[in-house]
């Protein structure tokens, strides 16, 4: 089975009962593991209690026998399992193939694959299958996490207007695990359930809300991507200082990356970019405090230096991955060289 971000919750109830294997790709990872963590939750609310069993794909590339091997293994307390797998592009697919071999239904199994699409080799592997699920999860727009922020609140008793939920849709960075950890504490806040719903205010949001990607992320992202290498050694101490998670930080340059290429693929060869931006203004795609910045970082990243630039911060997440400890070296030495580039 396939399923898109737009479609997967009407496709997530059906999966749950005829899957048994979740794979989860594309470049918006936060809605990924967002995705993954409500069909794991849906799928516990009928297992019960489980064990949750951590593999890294680089282990399974090594040893492929392995997740069968714990897909198709009881509990030491004879609980129920699931297996969370995470990996980077198809260092996992060996290991898929031998579990898919296997006439045993095994537990379910989620694959986060960083750096893969659904074109993936591991990804057709599974995409015509009736009990593998492969959703491909693109960079999302102000518009669609608003929606989502929504229907997050629903469920939990909150009533949100559209302003409110694009607030937290933009102060969370339209990052979806983020967004819903803040509805979650809001409906705590005001003490609201599906059957004593409440109406939440900009009041309520003011207490309980998380520093946002502006107060931040973005100083740094747009110091980076303007190429002002005379601030750059100033927000690279703000970094430490605030001690902002590299990882986290990396995905505020990618989404930035991806809306510019998003951006650079619909003004195609119009010279205009600010009458352009007051049109997308307009339709909603893009904030109107981020005009300057992004009329600015169009003009130095279009092309084939946008495609570098979007290769580079892929390296550099997978260097992160791989090797955490060193995270805040390698992402300062990274964002230099992209700064250097982009003063160029």
């Amino acid at each position: 089975m396939k399923a898109t971000q737009k479609n997967f919750a009407a496709q997530m109830a059906r999966a749950a009962t005829d899957a048994t294997v979740f794979y989860f790709c594309g470049p918006d990872e936060a809605g990924a593991a967002d995705a993954a963590a409500r069909l794991s939750s849906h799928i516990a609310s009928r297992q019960g209690q489980f064990e949750r069993v951590e593999l890294a794909g680089a282990d399974l590339r090594r040893d492929p026998v392995r997740l069968a091997d714990e897909a198709r293994s009881v509990s030491l307390f004879g609980d129920q399992r699931q297996i969370h797998v995470r990996c980077s592009g198809d260092e996992a697919h060996d290991a898929v193939e031998t579990l898919l071999a296997s006439p045993v239904r095994g537990w379910p199994v989620f694959i986060m694959a960083g750096s893969a699409t659904d074109k993936s080799r591991t990804a057709r592997l599974l995409s015509d299958r009736p009990d593998a699920l492969v959703t491909m999860f693109h960079p999302p727009d102000i518009r669609s996490v608003t929606l989502a922020v929504r229907e997050m609140a629903d469920p939990v008793g909150l009533h949100l207007t559209d302003e409110l939920a694009e607030r937290i849709a933009r102060g969370t960075a339209l990052d979806t695990r983020m967004a819903r950890s803040e509805v979650e504490k809001l409906a705590l806040f005001l003490d609201a359930s599906p059957e004593s719903p409440r109406r939440a205010d900009a009041g309520a949001l003011d207490a309980i809300a998380a520093v946002s990607e502006d107060d931040s992320f973005m100083p740094l992202v747009n110091t980076v991507l303007a190429g002002d290498t005379a601030r750059l050694s100033s927000e690279l101490a703000r970094m430490q200082e605030l001690e902002l998670s590299p990882v986290g930080l990396l995905l505020a340059f990618e989404r930035r990356a991806a809306q510019l290429a998003q951006l650079a693929g619909r003004i195609r060869g119009r010279s205009d970019i600010n009458a352009f931006l007051e049109q997308e203004i307009a339709a909603r795609r893009v904030f109107f405090r981020d005009k300057s910045e992004l009329a600015q970082q169009l003009r130095r990243w279009r092309g084939r230096k946008l495609g570098r630039l979007i290769e580079r911060l892929m390296l550099l997440h997978r260097q992160l991955l791989t090797d955490n400890r060193n995270g805040e070296l390698l992402l300062s030495q990274g964002l230099a060289e992209i700064a250097r580039a982009a003063a160029r």
